[in-house]
């Protein structure tokens, strides 16, 4: 009989639910919250994987282009290996460009500081691109933990509020808002991170394409300023070889 009588009032007890639909309920601002968080984490991993890929790309169009490029027998003929539209074309194609021009100057320095002039604008419009995104990464690695920290404030505000209204700090009026807290600061702390990682590691990368461009323009201009007698050593062609 006694069990019977508890478990009816068990039964005609309200439940009160918890969870994270529960705590965000009726809470706009925390949406809104959320939601530029969620912007922030799909732009980091689109930036991520896209600037992965077109540095692979640029990578493998230097390992696979050069070669052939100083087997031929002049830039111009070389210019062809590259693909069009990659950042070693288009450095071939200034320095063609430049060479050009430089014919109508008169002083050798100056023919020589204008090719050099030319590569470096080349070389920092292809490093510009390259970094393209990086600041929307900085920017989210740096302000998504005070994003989150918004929510954690208004959270505990709520909580204090409904304390305020019950007169009585019970678990049922504090748990929503507390836990809707702790799930933005967790939240915010999830977006950053990743988009730190993500920054340094495309920077480090970034540095490397640059210095590999660094070395592709001094070898171009060496090229340009010898008449083309100057030529970095590059090995046979497995082809070539086996014939040999």
């Amino acid at each position: 009989m006694l069990i019977d009588i508890l478990a009816a009032a068990a039964s005609e007890a309200p439940q009160t639910q918890f969870g994270f639909w529960e705590a965000m309920e009726g809470n706009y601002v925390a949406w809104a919250i959320l939601v530029v968080l969620i912007i922030q984490s799909v732009g980091s991993f689109y930036i991520l994987f896209t600037k992965l890929f077109e540095q692979n790309k640029i990578m493998k169009q230097y390992r696979s282009g050069r070669p052939a490029f100083w087997r031929a027998s002049s830039l111009s003929e070389g210019v062809s290996k590259f693909e069009k539209n990659s950042a070693w074309r288009q450095l071939v194609d200034d320095t063609l460009a430049a060479e050009a021009e430089h014919k109508n100057m008169a002083d050798s320095l100056e023919a020589h500081d204008w090719l050099h002039g030319s590569l470096a604008r080349s070389e920092s419009a292809i490093n510009a691109k390259l970094a393209g995104g990086l600041p929307f990464l900085a920017t989210t690695g740096a302000t998504a933990p005070f994003v989150g920290l918004l929510g954690t404030v208004i959270g505990i505000y709520r909580a204090l509020i409904n304390i305020g209204i019950a007169g009585s700090a019970s678990i049922d009026k504090v748990a929503g808002p507390v836990g809707e807290a702790l799930i933005m600061t967790a939240i915010g702390l999830l977006v950053a991170v990743p988009a730190v990682f993500a920054y340094n590691f495309l920077q480090s990368r970034n540095k490397r394409l640059a210095s590999m461009l660094s070395g592709f323009s001094t070898e171009l201009l060496a090229n340009v300023a010898s008449k083309g007698a100057v030529k970095p050593a590059i090995k046979a062609a497995p082809a070539a070889a086996a014939k040999a």
